[in-house]
């Protein structure tokens, strides 16, 4: 007998909304293969891990041509893993299962003959796996692309309201980080809907841009960085595609090595807007739903390096914006004092958007701050000596005095 994780449905707390058969499909219904993926994308929290003994079964599969027997009923990353194969670091070329949950197509790889998730993938017996997809131009989900009106973390403040429409923008799917307010967990948790290339995805927004007449092409989710090779080939066809447009990358900066930075800038990408989300680490745990602590502090402390890097080494040709995620529930004005002191040590003219959460996906107990809250957080900023602080209220977007 062997002890693997299933995952279960509360019918107490399960809404039938239809989640989990129209957008974050499972792959295993008949039997369950522990990727939870379900787990992490219900809105109600109505999934539950068990652990469970089942019969020692196999199933034989084939990697690279070499026969291996794996257990029944779990994951191909589970199964590769067994095998001895190693995934790499998403900040790190090769691959990488960052989200877990299908939406990225990091993990990617050859299975009978078509390009295809490990992480959300059971083995069936007679599989047939190549991991060599470098020759394979790689795959991922995308929503949009949309015009927008007011842009992300990173667009110009001075541009917006200037025009109908600022940018033109796509969000992919896939996330490394949990967080329980997620505000585009519709997107974020997408394992269902159709993936396409990057230069697909470039040609469809540079043809939004040019139809809306945008200043700016923009890049947001879930988490963009987490399949590096589709977001370097991304900006590279549309840097050809879409001269003299911005090229803007939202990210929450939690991959964001110095080489991936640069890559992606001579790639193409010249507008950068990178989320920290709070300014101390047990704040920046409630925030994403990380219960890891090391990992939180990895992630944590690499997305405030990045702002440092990207501000120090291109401060001349990108772009950079900091987004900062506020909340009472979850932050006090002296935390954003804090903040504001961070930001300012690096540059005070750093342009800064404080999002203002809402109640959505889990967290439907908080309160969304009022426009004369966020009023108040923006003095705050500036009396802690910041100089382009954008918040972002009920009513709109308030940009520098």
């Amino acid at each position: 007998m062997l002890t693997r994780n299933a995952v279960i449905t509360d019918a107490a707390k399960c809404m039938d909304c239809g989640f989990c058969r129209e957008v974050n499909v499972c792959r295993s219904r008949n039997e369950c293969s522990g990727c939870l993926s379900c787990y992490y994308a219900c809105p109600y929290e109505a999934k539950k891990i068990l652990e469970v003994m089942r019969p020692s079964k196999y199933v034989t599969i084939k990697i690279d041509g070499v026969k291996y027997a794996v257990p029944s009923g779990i994951t191909l990353k589970e199964a590769l893993k067994l095998s001895g194969f190693v995934f790499s670091e998403p900040w790190k070329k090769g691959i990488a299962v960052p989200c877990g949950i299908g939406g990225c197509w990091a993990c990617a790889v050859i299975i009978d003959g078509a390009l295809e998730r490990t992480c959300i993938t059971p083995v069936r017996d007679g599989m047939e796996v190549v991991l060599d997809v470098e020759k394979i131009e790689p795959l991922r989900i995308i929503h949009g692309p949309e015009p927008h009106l007011v842009g992300g973390k990173a667009t110009p403040w001075w541009e917006v309201g200037r025009a109908s429409y600022v940018e033109a923008a796509i969000w992919t799917a896939g996330c490394n980080l949990r967080c329980p307010q997620c505000q585009n967990w519709r997107i974020t948790y997408d394992n269902s809907s159709g993936a396409v290339s990057p230069s697909e995805a470039a040609r469809i927004l540079a043809v939004c841009g040019k139809l809306y007449r945008t200043k700016g092409l923009a890049i947001s989710g879930g988490e963009p960085t987490l399949n590096r090779r589709w977001l370097i080939n991304f900006f590279k066809e549309l840097k050809r595609l879409g001269s003299g447009f911005r090229l803007h990358l939202d990210s929450n900066g939690t991959i964001l090595t110095q080489d991936y930075v640069d890559e992606l800038v001579e790639a193409g990408c010249n507008t950068i807007g990178i989320e920290p989300k709070a300014g101390r680490l047990e704040t920046y745990m409630k925030i994403t739903g990380l219960k890891d602590v090391e990992r939180a502090r990895e992630y944590f402390e690499r997305s405030w390096s990045a702002v440092k890097y990207v501000f120090e080494k291109y401060s001349e040709s990108v772009y950079l914006g900091v987004g900062i995620a506020y909340n009472a529930a979850w932050m006090g004005f002296e935390e954003l004092v804090e903040i504001g002191e961070i930001i300012a040590s690096i540059d005070p003219r750093i342009q800064v958007t404080v999002l203002d959460y809402f109640p959505s996906f889990r967290r439907r107990s908080i309160r969304r701050p009022n426009h004369g809250e966020m009023l108040r957080v923006k003095k705050v900023l500036e009396d802690a000596g910041l100089k382009t602080v954008i918040v972002q209220t009920s009513i709109g977007h308030v940009g520098p005095s």
